[in-house]
């Protein structure tokens, strides 16, 4: 078995050598054949990218030939980019640059016929049709606010009548009727016409001619009888009364007006008020009478409304006698003690303290920091003031010259205060945002350090009223109308003494120095003037301690009388320096024309010296434009 096994593997052995030689060469053969299919394909690829990039023929035949199938189309990341950058590729950069179109070719435009010819008729020379000028084009450079020099309004106007020249007569007084002993007169525009009235968007103040202002139109600011800080006949409703002093004033019909004629702008000032008829004391049996009228006190801007109680509007701050409550935007508060009201009888005293007007300017200009602020001083070192402008002009009024200006109106946002709209609070957030001294709308922004106190019978009542409005431009401003500037101030910006009266009420205002009851700070102020020597080290020179001279004192409202007086001087004269400079002041000429068209007497006018300055004046310098008005006696 052994031997028989191992013949068979021996014979087994040799019938595989055949087989595996066999099998041998057809590997060799799918080996060679492979080899071809590859050179193939190998040859088929080049064919192809010789068919692409004719310069790849060369690499190819070159080297070795790739080991992959290449790519018809190459990968280029660059094609894929995006043109702008976004959220998810802030950083693209790409390596191709597209290429810029080309730009348009720029026509030129042609103008119409009536556009050349309407361009052609401005310029003198040119023919009908034709284009003027590109240097005509040009527009002029704007003048800045910074460059341009602020001065009134000029007119020009003719020459006064020699009655001009006569002081201003008082108004013309009927009786009406008396309050006790008190003759009350009637000034009615609509029986006597003795004088005008201040009217929506206008404003009058007397005025005088004096031939000492010839580049003024021979015109300045006077005033009238009688004399002395009274209420102002011109600044009230024409349907008030008032007796011969112009202090006491009433009135038949509903809630009218009437102002002061002065005001405050800084400081501490304080008046008195008594009330002459109102609401009366009870009887001793405790029962009420009838009231014989009522009456409002206050202070009130000059956008005040005459023709309401005082604390109307946003312009007035009001007392009512019903209560003792206080008014503002016509919303009553509780302020005296129950039971306590305002009779006949009573006298109320009222102070106000504003701060300096270098604060003032601070607020409406949006410099004020309350936590650089924190003190009011009198004045800043080297603070400017603006300059003072009132645009005027002089009319003729029956017997009466009047200087006609343009009053201050009230602002839309302080409207919009008294009466809040529920739909402009719920989408405006301005509008719902309370004044203060940064409010974003300058018409409501107040002042720091300013209140009004009150007083009853010389007896201190609080201080109602704090955070006071301000007043000077662009807080205020004129009525939009031709001619009215807007951001100037007249200098009789302020609040001034206000009393209402209703159905028979009857007030008597008193501005000092002489009150009934003067206020305490008043009495010691008196006590430490006489009590301070010359020799004492603690006085100025000026009977006043030094322990007061920085502090603000306490004034009586009347020594703005006098102070607005020397005011209104000084104003006058730099208008009338400001119109001569504009006509060429200084000049030879200009001295000569002077001299020989001033009048020289009061009451008497040369013809042609008037027409001679008119001559003047209509060559006036381009700082100041001049218009022409022709007047007519009414």
């Amino acid at each position: 078995m052994a031997g028989g096994s191992r013949k068979n593997l021996i014979a087994d052995r040799q019938n595989v050598g055949p087989t595996c030689s066999e099998g041998i060469g057809r590997l060799s053969r799918l080996a060679e054949k492979a080899e071809q299919d590859k050179e193939e394909i190998e040859a088929a690829a080049q064919h192809s990218l010789e068919m692409a990039d004719p310069s790849a023929s060369s690499t190819a035949s070159t080297g070795s030939g790739p080991s992959v199938v290449p790519l018809k189309r190459t990968h280029d990341d660059d094609l894929h980019a995006p043109a702008v950058s976004s959220p998810l590729n802030p950083d693209v950069t790409t390596s191709r640059s597209r290429k810029a179109p080309a730009p348009r070719e720029q026509r030129e435009k042609k103008e119409s016929l009536k556009k050349r010819e309407s361009k052609a008729s401005s310029v003198a020379g040119d023919a009908r049709g034709a284009t003027p000028e590109l240097s005509s084009n040009r527009r002029k450079p704007k003048v800045t606010s910074d460059d341009a020099v602020l001065s009134p309004t000029r007119y020009k106007l003719p020459p006064p009548k020699p009655m001009d020249y006569e002081a201003p007569k008082a108004p013309v007084l009927i009786p009406h009727h008396k309050i006790g002993d008190i003759q009350i007169y009637e000034t009615s525009e609509q029986r006597v016409q003795a004088h005008v009235y201040n009217r929506k968007g206008f404003r009058y103040t007397h005025c005088i001619a004096d031939p000492a202002f010839p580049s003024s139109n021979y015109h300045r600011q006077s005033e009238t009888e009688p004399y002395g800080p009274r209420i102002n006949l011109e600044d009230s409703s024409s349907l008030m009364l008032f007796d011969e002093s112009g202090k006491i004033t009433t009135t038949e019909k509903g809630y009218r007006m009437a102002r002061a004629n002065v005001g405050v702008r800084e400081g501490k000032w304080y008046w008195e008020c008594k009330i002459i008829s109102g609401v009366k004391p009870r009887l001793p049996n405790g029962d009420e009478q009838e009231p014989g009228g009522h009456v409002r006190i206050g202070w009130a801007r000059r956008e005040a409304s005459l023709d309401g109680p005082v604390g109307f509007d946003a312009y007035g701050y009001g007392l009512r006698d019903i209560g003792g409550q206080i008014v503002h935007m016509s919303r009553p508060k509780d302020f005296f003690p129950p039971g306590e009201d305002i009779k006949e009888g009573d006298i109320i005293g009222l102070e106000i303290n504003l701060p300096s007007l270098s604060l003032h300017r601070k607020v409406v200009e949006g410099y004020y920091n309350k936590a650089v602020d924190v003190a009011d001083n009198l004045e800043s070192p080297g603070a400017a003031a603006p300059d003072i402008i009132r645009d005027r002009v002089p009319i003729r009024y029956k017997a009466h010259l009047y200087f006609e200006q343009f009053e201050y109106h009230s602002t839309k946002e302080l409207e919009d205060l008294m009466n809040p709209s529920p739909v402009l609070s719920s989408t405006n957030n301005i509008s719902t945002e309370q004044p203060n001294p940064n409010h974003p709308v300058v018409s409501m922004r107040t002042l720091p350090f300013s209140c009004i106190k009150v007083y009853k019978n010389g007896q201190f009542m609080g201080t109602p009223f704090t955070d006071l409005l301000a007043f000077l431009p662009p807080a205020s401003k004129p009525q939009p109308q031709v001619g009215a500037r807007e951001g100037l101030d007249d200098g009789m910006l302020g609040y001034f003494p206000a009393v209402s009266v209703f159905r028979g009420g009857a007030a008597e205002v008193n501005f000092g120095p002489d009150f009934w009851y003067p206020p305490p700070e008043m009495v010691k102020e008196d006590d430490v003037d006489m009590a301070a020597g010359a020799g004492s080290a603690d006085f100025d020179g000026k009977g006043k301690g030094k322990e007061k001279e920085e502090e603000k004192e306490l004034q009586p409202v009347g020594n703005r009388y006098n102070e607005q007086i020397a005011e209104d001087i000084v104003y006058d004269l730099i208008d009338e320096v400001d119109f001569w400079l504009q006509d060429g002041g200084g000049s030879m000429e200009t001295q000569l024309v002077l001299t020989e068209s001033t009048p020289t007497v009061p009451g008497t006018a040369d013809p042609e010296a008037s027409e001679t300055d008119t001559t003047a004046l209509a060559g006036a310098h381009a700082a100041g434009e001049i218009k022409e008005i022709v007047q007519e006696d009414e």
